[in-house]
């Protein structure tokens, strides 16, 4: 495991990490010999569960709001991130896939986090899209193919499970709601200048499960949601990171939206509006408004953790704060991201994620 941490680091260092004026971890370089995504594009499932070694950088990410039977919020993350040095696949210490896994626990008063580390055509790490399974070493998100009916799309019922120091966690997912394609129909507009992204979500999971943390097991129940997305080059040069948020209201309808920060201070907006039925509405730059109410120290920088989120179009004005304020990720791309509590037009619980504070 040590020689495999070694090559990722190395090759992540020389091919992927961001420069002067570069997006939060490379995103914004260009590399070429990688396939762009296009607009209308036609997703074949279950085949497009899996990896796209052609695309540059890939992500599995779901999140989960949860509590205990006192009430007590919890959140639990599992991610699997896969980077290509160059567009191919192979067997061996040879293939150009690399693959990094996060996950973690926030408590009100505790954050715990695990990073994995590894190099494709091992067999140590992957994703496989019938019957679906992703994984890096233990870790995994697997169908639970023993609750999905026959005709169900193969993310409708999930188990997942990670550990790390001071925490574990088994959760089971079951959908009931379909996938969302966000932007154009799953083309995700990520700046003026057009870069983009493959982005669809699977945001109706509800889930039960268990948490082993250090003051013992916690039985959970919430909602979780699972994020996909895959591209080249998804931010320009002159983006330094985002803001991204995730709502599960009270209501049955959902919310995703991010902003997108710009080196001469001004942001790049995109949000979805979900129904409880499925059925989103992609509202483009300029329609959603973060504003930062509130930073405070985490890891040795001011990071915002209570904003105002306001999308008008649907009467959203609404404040979130984070149920733990120190819910850093000091991994190899350091980043926030934690649970928050919804207050204001609508009330819910949700996510929120910040990249390139103090990069």
């Amino acid at each position: 495991m040590i020689r495999i941490t070694t090559l990722f680091l190395i090759a992540l260092t020389l091919h992927a990490a961001p420069a002067a004026g570069q997006g939060f971890a490379g995103l914004g370089t260009e590399v070429a010999g990688f396939a762009t995504p296009q607009p209308a594009p036609q997703f074949d499932f279950p085949a497009d569960h899996g990896a796209h070694p052609d695309y540059r950088i890939e992500w599995w990410y779901l999140t989960a709001v949860l509590e205990d039977a006192d009430g007590t919020p919890y959140g639990a993350q599992w991610t699997l991130f896969r980077s290509a040095l160059e567009p191919s696949d192979q067997q061996g210490w040879s293939s150009p896939q690399l693959w990094m896994g996060h996950a973690a626990v926030t408590t009100p008063s505790a954050h715990y986090h695990a990073e994995r580390l590894a190099r494709g055509g091992l067999g140590v790490a992957g994703v496989d899209a019938e019957p679906f399974q992703a994984y890096i070493d233990e870790w995994s998100m697997r169908s639970a193919r023993e609750r999905l009916p026959a005709t169900a799309d193969s993310l409708a019922a999930l188990d997942l499970s990670a550990r790390g120091d001071g925490f574990s966690y088994t959760l089971a997912l079951d959908a009931n709601g379909p996938l969302v394609f966000h932007g154009a129909d799953g083309f995700s507009v990520k700046s003026a200048g057009g870069q983009a992204s493959y982005y669809y979500s699977q945001p109706f999971y509800s889930v039960s499960g268990m948490l082993d943390l250090p003051g013992g097991e916690v039985a959970v129940t919430g909602q979780a949601w699972l994020d996909r997305e895959y591209s080249s080059q998804p931010l320009s040069e002159t983006q330094l990171g985002w803001d991204w948020v995730s709502f599960h209201l009270d209501s049955g309808e959902k919310l995703m939206g991010f902003q997108l920060r710009q080196s001469d201070g001004s942001v790049y907006t995109s949000a979805s509006w979900i129904t409880p039925e499925g059925q989103l509405t992609a509202f483009e730059d300029g329609q959603l408004n973060m504003t930062a109410l509130e930073t405070t120290e985490v890891a040795g920088r001011q990071v915002p953790v209570r904003w105002r989120v306001e999308l008008p179009a649907r009467g959203v004005d609404v404040e979130i704060a984070a149920v733990n304020r120190q819910s850093w990720m000091p991994t190899l791309f350091s980043y926030w991201e934690g649970p928050v509590s919804i207050s204001g037009s609508h009330g819910g619980r949700g996510y929120l994620e910040m990249t390139g504070y103090g990069e």
